[in-house]
């Protein structure tokens, strides 16, 4: 009989702490739905940059001491002074008629700064404000609560703004910059789906007190500095598609146990770490043949947001799998698994199956047409 899905997770994860959920772990659940490994590592708990370094593929994942630096001074310099700066952006800039504001702190209780404190006193804040019985215009760093496959996650937004239009916006505050209108898109989708997992959990409290999920919009406000200033400007992003992408995954995990059950006995991504808490005992070479036992799915914009990415880049290369080369071309190619097969069905050294013969012609094509070009002998057949 196979154990409880917890105790099989708390298996994969073995000795090491448990990681929680945050913000950033669930936006990679939208990123890339289809990769497992990321899936039971997150539900697992496991720590992904010690097992991705112990494996031999170290990332340098996360910000840089100067990014961060740089991002806590600016959005210190958007709320001084009760906001002002946030204040005459939404005004000047998108337009908001915003006549009162009141500003509410809600990084600590009375000095207490505990997450479940926090938690319970943002719910009791929030609920009275939608529901017109208490004060509060823009909210700094609630609190916000989701439970993802029956364990906790705590979500931090920067802001959420009040009543304008009768809703609850997120406020997201990043120092990348917004260049003649225009963001580096990456950037912005990074932003944005964080920015879901907080609309998501918004709704959910809101859920409780019988108010429906209109009252928390899924248009996203984003700050950033305009230009090559430090003045900042905003621009709203419409955030629907990954909300509904990001509510899918969450369902997702909330079945994992669908996943657990695939995995052989006895699976675990343990690291073994020695008394001293510092390096793994357990052979680098086990550990890789426990997560090659595991599907990965790896797509170049993974290097952006997970810790994994070269392990599984460096998978899929062995595989001579299509995505490396991303998802436009793994669809493009569908029916076609590698690299190998495509280069063989171009060259004509492999027979197309039915469902292969259209696009084997089209890259015989290709194949005749780049041999002209580059005037290669002996392009294909």
């Amino acid at each position: 009989m196979k154990a409880p899905v917890d105790d099989r997770l708390a298996a994969l994860r073995g000795s090491a702490k448990r990681r929680p959920y945050n913000a950033r772990s669930l936006a990679a659940l939208e990123n890339n739905p289809r990769c497992t490994l990321r899936a039971l590592l997150d539900a697992s708990g496991s720590d992904k940059a010690a097992i991705a370094e112990h494996a031999g593929y170290p990332s340098p994942f996360g910000q840089s001491a100067f990014a961060f630096a740089r991002g806590n001074t600016f959005e210190a310099m958007v709320k001084d002074n009760g906001c002002a700066e946030l204040l005459r952006v939404l005004r000047e800039t998108l337009k908001l008629t915003l006549p009162e504001v009141a500003y509410r702190d809600l990084n600590d209780v009375g000095g207490d700064g505990r997450n479940e404190t926090r938690r319970d006193h943002t719910a009791e804040v929030l609920l009275q404000a939608a529901q017109g019985t208490g004060d509060g215009t823009l909210f700094d760093h609630p609190m916000l609560y989701l439970e993802v496959g029956g364990q906790e996650a705590f979500l931090e937004p920067d802001l959420v703004a009040f009543r304008i239009d009768g809703r609850f916006y997120i406020v997201e505050i990043k120092s990348f910059p917004i260049i003649d209108g225009q963001a580096d898109p990456a950037q912005v989708r990074s932003a944005t789906t964080q920015a879901c997992a907080y609309v998501i959990a918004l709704r959910a409290l809101l859920e409780e007190a019988g108010i429906g999920p209109e009252a928390v919009s899924d248009t996203i406000v984003l700050v950033a500095p305009k230009d090559f200033t430090n003045r900042p400007t905003a621009a709203f992003v419409d955030a629907r598609k990954q909300v509904s992408a990001l509510t899918r995954q969450l369902a997702r995990i909330e079945r994992i146990s669908d996943l657990v059950d695939l995995l052989p006995e006895g699976l675990t991504f343990d690291l073994d770490i020695d008394k001293d808490n510092k390096r793994p005992r357990r052979p680098a070479e086990e550990l890789a043949e426990a997560l090659e036992q595991v599907p990965a799915t790896y797509r170049p914009d993974c290097l952006n947001h997970c810790e994994m990415a070269f392990y599984c880049r460096a998978r899929a290369r062995a595989e001579a799998s299509l995505d490396v080369l991303g998802p436009a071309v793994r669809e493009q190619l569908g029916g076609i698994d590698t690299v190998t097969m495509a280069l063989g069905l171009a060259r004509g050294q492999l027979t197309p199956t039915a469902d292969q013969s259209d696009m084997a012609a089209a890259l015989r094509h290709a194949a005749r047409l780049r041999a002209e070009l580059t005037g290669e002998v002996g392009g294909a057949a």
